[in-house]
């Protein structure tokens, strides 16, 4: 126990200097990190969804065509990312014959699309302060579900997907999520309209959550995969940030008035 939690704690380490190193410098070494754990991921998903290892490659390709244009130093977040985006899941969704696996393109382009748009907003540092806010309310959420979570207890989120998952836990990732919000307000200038919305990434965060481990569920695993030792799949470490980061980029579109 001892070990695995050393192992745990090590890789969970590293993985968040990584993560923060990207993000800092954002540009170029935030696209590479996101466009490598996009394929992985792909893989991941191609084996939740039980597809063939030949269609599952297959779909590795494909997602890598999107992933590449969005490159700083090609076409950068646009139409045209998008527009492949919708082609490599076409191509996936003829070649793999399999809706599921075709659908991983979407799960896995639209977030990376969606930080690298609020990293990419660049005046003052604010692009760092968006994509931070974006991750950061993810990690907080995590954090603030699994304290009110294990002390409240009480009735449970969704017992036949993720039987651990209280709405105790809901509400205290809310209010971190939130707390969060107001802080990077506060001393980061964070426009306060976003600062209000917080708690929304909190809700989005648990239903990817949800989603992914009702995918794990259905293909009978307990992790998306074993890359990394102790934490599981890539899946599993992002599986809250697809869904949040979307919604975060969206919330900055509508209410901030980029």
């Amino acid at each position: 126990m001892a070990s695995e939690l050393r192992t745990r704690t090590i890789v969970g380490l590293g993985l968040i200097a990584l993560a923060a190193g990207a993000l800092i410098f954002g540009g170029f070494f935030f696209w590479m990190l996101l466009a490598i754990a996009g394929v992985l991921m792909q893989g991941e998903w191609g084996d939740l969804t039980g597809a063939p290892r030949e269609h599952r490659q297959l779909a590795m390709y494909a997602v890598s065509v999107p992933l590449a244009i969005l490159c700083p130093l090609a076409a950068g977040v646009s139409w045209l990312g998008f527009a492949l985006t919708m082609a490599a899941f076409f191509f996936t969704l003829l070649a793999g014959r399999s809706l599921k696996l075709a659908l991983g393109i979407f799960y896995i382009c639209v977030p990376v699309m969606a930080l690298l748009y609020l990293r990419g907003q660049q005046p003052d540092g604010h692009g760092l302060l968006l994509a931070f806010w974006a991750l950061g309310l993810v990690w907080a959420t995590d954090i603030g579900a699994y304290f009110a979570g294990r002390s409240i207890g009480g009735p449970k989120l969704a017992p036949r997907i993720s039987p651990s998952k209280t709405w105790s836990g809901l509400g205290g990732g809310v209010l971190a999520a939130l707390l969060t919000g107001f802080l990077l307000y506060r001393f980061a200038d964070l426009p306060i309209q976003l600062a209000a919305a917080s708690g929304l990434l909190a809700v989005a965060a648990q239903l990817g959550d949800l989603l992914e481990s009702a995918m794990k569920r259905r293909a009978g695993v307990k992790d998306s995969g074993k890359l990394l030792p102790g934490h599981g799949g890539v899946m599993d470490r992002l599986d809250g940030v697809v869904a949040a980061a979307p919604l975060a980029a969206l919330l900055y579109l509508v209410l901030a008035g980029a």
